[in-house]
């Protein structure tokens, strides 16, 4: 059966872990003027803000941001090197907007047209980079949308590698945070070119040389990603910063001006750092509660945290921390040590509850003749009791 700790047990047994995290008044919510936003602490898995985050919507070039996954999942993969040249299609250099100036003369390295995506928001280059991974562009955007359905992004779907305004080119803003996350866990050697602040690309395009992310030259830590514009999408922005080793990944989408969303991008990153807290909750191996084990060599084995464990909270919090330990009891033996055996459920003023796996402290083997008899008879007694009400 499941149990539930009572609450006033729970709290009594962490009250040196409640007691770290007890304050004044709750802060007040954030209001932005983004039509959605996604607001994201990767550190301590917390979102702190998500406003129409699941929505579907046409995301302009934070697009781009799939097609350099895609990119970099080749590198990875050895499929591709940094030196690996592309060719230039007539469909690549004729394509609009924002360019790195490409033409059919050209043989640019992956490198090049890492950068020239980044910095640039070259079209071109991801045109030829799904040519030249792909054979086609709608064939890259086929990968692409198979690719973001495997890595959870339940929102996206692409027609095109730049986020060219399309019918079918949509992504949700948790979405792009769900990119925006893997590019900095997963690929942090290629990371350090989303905070070049420019790439005159040869020379050719002098005005298209700076990067457009208006956060990179503030000095709040940011140092990522891109941002995004069309007259349907209005101007967007995915970016990242990084205070005193905790980082905060975010997404806007929907203001009417740069400036607008210069300011939104700062004002964010400024409440994330200010308004949250991360707290020392659990270290490793500490114990939390105990469960009952059948037919084990013991009666009863810890539960313990796996890893050290932070919480994050809002800067000023009223009262106490609400807490409980879920788990199932009793364990059938044998237990391996590390074996996840239930919860802590911590609640946190208006936010999500935090779940805490908990693990058995300390292997447990199948016990001899007298402890299983021992827990027969316990479990025939119990039946023994229910059946006659006692």
């Amino acid at each position: 059966m499941e149990q539930t700790f009572p609450r006033a047990k729970t709290l009594t047994m962490l009250a040196a872990i409640v007691a770290l995290v007890l304050a004044g008044p709750a802060r007040a919510a954030f209001e932005t003027r983004a039509t959605a936003a996604y607001v994201y602490d990767p550190t301590t898995d917390t979102v702190l803000l998500a406003k129409n985050a699941d929505e579907s919507m046409p995301p302009a070039s934070m697009a781009k941001l799939m097609t350099l996954n895609m990119l970099f999942e080749a590198l990875r993969d050895g499929r591709v090197t940094l030196e690996t040249r592309f060719s230039v299609s007539s469909r690549a250099m004729a394509i609009g907007g924002s360019t790195m100036f490409l033409n059919e003369r050209d043989r640019p390295m992956v490198e090049e047209l890492i950068r020239g995506i980044i910095v640039q928001s070259g079209n071109d280059a991801c045109v030829v980079v799904a040519e030249g991974l792909a054979g086609t562009e709608e064939a890259f955007a086929r990968l692409m949308t198979e690719r973001a359905r495997a890595l959870g992004m339940t929102q996206s779907t692409f027609a095109n590698s730049t986020g060219w305004p399309h019918p079918n080119q949509r992504m949700s803003m948790r979405d792009l945070g769900i990119v925006a996350e893997r590019l900095i866990e997963e690929f942090p050697e290629y990371y350090g070119y989303f905070a070049e602040a420019e790439y005159p690309f040869d020379g050719r395009a002098p005005q298209n040389r700076f990067n457009r992310n208006p956060l990179l030259k503030l000095g709040i830590g940011a140092d990522g990603l891109k941002t995004g514009h069309t007259r349907e999408a209005g101007f967007g922005l995915v970016g990242s910063a990084i205070q005193d080793g905790r980082r905060v990944i975010f997404v806007i989408t929907g203001l009417e001006t740069e400036a607008q969303r210069a300011e939104e991008g700062e004002r964010i990153v400024n409440w994330a750092f200010r308004q949250f807290v991360q707290r020392e909750v659990l270290r490793k191996g500490e114990r939390v509660a105990a469960t009952r084990v059948w037919m084990g060599e013991i009666e009863q084995v810890g539960l313990v945290a796996p890893d050290d464990i932070a919480i994050l909270l809002p800067a000023l919090v009223q009262g106490e921390l609400e807490a409980e330990v879920v788990y199932r009891t009793p364990i059938l033996a044998p237990i391996e040590a590390g074996q996840e055996l239930g919860e802590l459920v911590i609640t946190r003023p208006e936010m999500d509850p935090l779940r805490v796996p908990l693990v058995a402290e300390r292997a447990v083997g199948r016990g001899g003749f007298v402890p299983r008899l021992r827990s027969a008879s316990e479990v025939l007694i119990g039946l023994g009791r229910e059946a006659t009400g006692l």
